[in-house]
């Protein structure tokens, strides 16, 4: 997320380990501050009511960090917990965080799962939270991250071992799409594949540059999924019904049917042409069971089950011919701003830095014109480029004004002419609040 926004957020934690155990929602707000869990589950403005059902050990670890920022005009970032190892993840986090997850997983258009290519582990722990991400393979993209930090050779090493425990327990028919890079502001530890993680993000924020544009439609394939869930929940419903005795042995019942649910399932697909897909999870549905009074289940409503069936046939073949129009006629809606400008080219420039002997996180500026000259660009050419980029006035440049300097001399030497001001658009993240 602080790649993403090139800004840091409240709340936020960077370590080599998961420093703390909570869920972050981080979202566009006019003031930056932080909302603790237990109030964000009572604001009708925000889409988090239903976490409610989490109790408090999940609330006192969920806040909501606002901030303006033109990322967040158009995509929020759910910051989840690290997934722990080793003897960590025996430690109980106190509630039922792959729960937590599904929920979330429900809701998101993206999940991004993020592994280090210097300590990649597969823990138990991952893998349980793989299975609550079940059914939403198609949001689920990964990231190889950190790759800089080791030789080409064992990056892809560390490539296959992660694309084989990934093929164990995660069922797609298709590979999964893993992006490898650096996606932290560090200077590449170890430059040799620049050119490959440079397309990969660039591939990576493509994608996530799409969510807004198809956000309405995964809404719809969201409704088409849910109510193809609810008729199959109504069939088990009037199925279990139908088998309970009306006085006696209800108990002994309840259990054989609870026990034989597989064979429920079975019947339910080949009377009405159901697709195994479309059923609840067994085990999940077998345990909420336990706790239910199978006589007082509605029996089947066929009318309703009628206006289900017209509603996948007819209403969302309209709306969806609706909703293609719309997004023709309006003007295509891509993430702004943050990482998404992918105007200054930084990790090339950073490296370039970091040899220049920088003191306190600055180069002075005649380490800089060192540099600057290579351009073979006037005098007075770099002296408007220095105005413009030192941007604090201190007579040196920090690596983001040492990258908007050799920004604005790849600007001129592409035959373009550079501005009086420095424009919004190009003013690094940290200096956004000196400016105002």
């Amino acid at each position: 997320a602080r790649y993403l926004l090139e800004q840091d957020f409240p709340g936020m934690r960077i370590g080599p380990e998961p420093t703390t155990d909570s869920f972050i929602a981080v979202m566009q707000g006019d003031m930056e501050g932080i909302i603790p869990g237990n109030a964000l589950v009572v604001d009708p403005k925000k889409p988090f009511r239903k976490l409610n059902a989490f109790g408090n050990a999940f609330l006192n670890r969920f806040v909501c960090a606002q901030l303006p920022n033109p990322v967040l005009e158009s995509i929020s970032v759910i910051d989840t917990p690290g997934i722990l190892s080793g003897e960590k993840q025996r430690i109980s986090r106190g509630y039922d965080f792959a729960a937590v997850l599904e929920w979330f997983a429900e809701r998101v258009d993206r999940i991004i799962l993020l592994f280090d290519a210097h300590k990649l582990d597969i823990s138990d722990e991952f893998s349980e939270v793989i299975k609550a991400l079940k059914n939403h393979e198609d949001k689920m993209r990964v990231v190889l991250n950190k790759a800089d930090q080791i030789e080409t050779q064992q990056l892809m090493r560390v490539y296959g071992a992660l694309m084989w425990s990934l093929g164990k327990i995660v069922n797609t028919p298709e590979v999964i799409r893993v992006y490898i890079g650096s996606f932290w502001s560090h200077p590449l530890l170890i430059p040799d594949n620049r050119k490959l993680f440079e397309a990969e993000e660039q591939d990576l924020f493509r994608d996530i540059q799409s969510l807004p544009r198809n956000a309405a439609l995964r809404k719809l394939n969201d409704l088409i999924k849910r109510a193809r869930l609810a008729k199959v929940h109504a069939y088990i419903i009037s199925s279990l019904k139908k088998e309970m005795p009306s006085v006696f042995g209800k108990d002994n019942k309840k259990k054989e049917l609870v026990n034989n649910l597989a064979e429920i399932y079975g019947q339910i697909e080949r009377e009405h042409q159901i697709s195994p897909g479309d059923f609840p999870n067994l085990k999940r549905m077998q345990d909420q069971l336990q706790a239910q009074d199978f006589s007082k289940f509605q029996p089947l409503k066929s009318k309703l089950l009628e206006v289900v069936d017209d509603m996948l046939a007819h209403d969302i073949a309209q709306l969806m011919v609706l909703v293609r129009q719309e997004e023709s006629q309006r003007p295509i809606q891509m993430v702004k701003g943050g990482a998404f400008e992918g105007t200054l080219d930084k990790p090339m420039y950073d490296e370039i830095f970091y040899t220049l002997s920088p003191v306190d996180g600055k180069i002075t500026g005649a380490n800089a014109k060192k540099e600057m000259v290579r351009s073979k660009l006037p005098n007075s050419v770099l002296g408007k480029i220095w105005k413009l980029a030192d941007i604090d006035k201190d007579g040196m440049l920090d690596d983001e004004e040492f990258a908007l300097a050799n920004h604005l001399i790849k600007v001129k030497l592409e035959g373009h002419e550079l501005p009086n001001e420095l424009p919004a658009h190009l003013l690094p993240p940290s200096k956004r609040k000196l400016a105002e």
